[in-house]
């Protein structure tokens, strides 16, 4: 739902911005900033939205949350506008363009919001109409820094009255108050991506996914503890066949012999391509396979059982929550928040390294290589390792949009290098690949994979750029 021309008139006027100052800007998204305003001892939190189906300008009578990094609109203005007052607020006529008019010491700007669904911006200009910076960058339109956007010359010239005669409309579920008490609470409830319903509903969409994948495991894992459950029989088998030996004929494909541990006969299958002393030898090796395997497929089950309990007490945790905005914050931040995000860094194996914005991982043994692949990346990370030696798995954590830059794919090389066994020789060749890209070896050890569509690099070790990496270890 978008506001008409009338409605934003009435959100002004009961806002009555002339003479607040202007304390602080916050952008909790690219799309969506609040600029708290101060006048007469009230405070204000007015919350623009440029989301489309969604664009608008109110009073939030919610609490703003931050984006986790500083995002580039909201630092501008807290430069140019914040510890401003301001002299106008109106809308242009009847075209959904409201101006503010802020003056800082002896400058003044023109903030410009315009709330059309398919062209939603907020431009601050100089008096001249000069263009200092935009939430959307639109170099097509001119709506850049340096370019001219004056809306008051065009709506003066191509004023046209709307076909239909808008009116204030009554909103669903409107408990009275005042308009910008019920537009706050309407956005928040249903009005919009934004709204409580549509992220509960995401929510729930990636979490049930989560868990559906999450239990799909745990059925095969259990059913391979049942099969591992029973690793004695196969050793019973070899014992029975090694007994029998003699009495087995050249290509039979079945033992029917006297089950020694048991009561009355038993029924084997055999390989016919193979002798019994071979036949025995290939239970005991599944014997021996499974026995060991039965820890790891119970260490798997607990971890399996763990993650879901996570992911269901995130899922209450999120469904919880009564604020839209630090929801779509959550949902775009996996549902982490700063205590929990510190506590997933410190059960993750291996060693961490945070460059920059990017994160490498390594994985220093077969255990821990093979836990990250299960549980710590995904199909967009990179993974990394050396041709020819034996070593550590490096994986480079993917980010949403982003290629990864040559300096961190050096980094990670290095890395890979100097935990491999290729560490003394100073420079090794080694193939990377995103980790959709790996399949694991059929009866392979643990965590050992075969890489598809992999690329060359060639690494010498960089002693200056591993004290550095030093320096960007994650401490646990």
């Amino acid at each position: 739902m978008s506001l008409n021309w009338k409605e934003i008139n009435l959100i002004l006027e009961e806002l009555d911005l002339c003479g607040a100052q202007i304390q602080d800007a916050v952008q909790s998204a690219f799309d969506v900033i609040c600029l708290r305003t101060h006048k007469k001892g009230e405070t204000k939190n007015i919350l623009i939205a440029l989301s489309p189906g969604a664009c608008r300008i109110h009073q939030s009578f919610k609490p703003i949350p931050k984006s986790d990094k500083p995002l580039r609109f909201a630092q501008f203005l807290n430069s140019r506008i914040v510890n401003g007052r301001i002299e106008e607020a109106a809308q242009l006529g009847d075209n959904r363009i409201v101006r503010l008019v802020v003056r800082r010491g002896e400058s003044r700007f023109k903030v410009y919001i315009r709330l059309w669904s398919n062209a939603a911006n907020c431009i601050v200009t100089e008096e001249n109409g000069t263009i200092l910076d935009a939430m959307r960058r639109l170099p097509k339109k001119g709506e850049v820094s340096g370019g001219h956007y004056e809306p008051e010359k065009t709506a003066a010239g191509t004023s046209v009255k709307p076909e239909r005669n808008y009116e204030i409309r009554e909103l669903p579920g409107s408990n009275g108050g005042t308009f910008n008490e019920q537009i706050d609470a309407f956005y928040a409830e249903q009005g919009s991506a934004l709204s409580l319903e549509n992220l509960r509903e995401q929510a729930r969409r990636n979490c049930e996914g989560s868990m559906g994948r999450i239990t799909a495991a745990l059925e095969r894992l259990r059913a391979r503890e049942t099969e591992f459950s029973n690793a004695e029989k196969l050793k019973e088998y070899g014992d029975i066949i090694l007994a029998n030996a003699a009495a087995i004929q050249p290509g039979s494909a079945w033992l029917e012999a006297e089950n020694f541990y048991g009561e009355g006969s038993i029924r084997i299958k055999l390989d016919p391509h193979k002798n019994p002393a071979a036949q025995a030898e290939q239970y005991y090796e599944q014997y021996h396979k499974a026995k060991n395997g039965l820890a790891n497929i119970q260490a798997e089950i607990q971890a399996g059982e763990t993650e879901l309990h996570e992911v269901e007490n995130k899922l209450a945790r999120l469904l919880a929550e009564t604020n839209p905005l630090v929801l779509a914050k959550l949902l775009k931040t996996g549902g982490a928040q700063s205590g929990p995000a510190i506590e997933k860094d410190k059960k993750r194996p291996g060693l961490s390294f945070r460059c920059g914005d990017w994160l490498i991982i390594v994985g220093r043994d077969a255990s821990e290589n093979d836990a990250l692949l299960r549980h710590h990346v995904k199909g967009n990370d990179l993974w990394l390792h050396v041709r020819d030696f034996p070593g550590s798995y490096v994986f480079i954590k993917q980010r949403s949009g982003k290629t990864v830059p040559l300096e961190i794919l050096l980094d990670a090389g290095n890395l890979a290098v100097f935990y491999s066994k290729g560490r003394n020789s100073g420079q090794a060749d080694l193939f990377y690949t995103p980790v959709k890209y790996l399949r694991r070896a059929k009866n392979g050890p643990k965590g050992l994979v075969i890489p598809t569509q992999e690329k060359n690099l060639h690494i010498k070790l960089d002693q200056t750029r591993l004290r550095e990496l030093e320096s960007c270890r994650i401490e646990k």
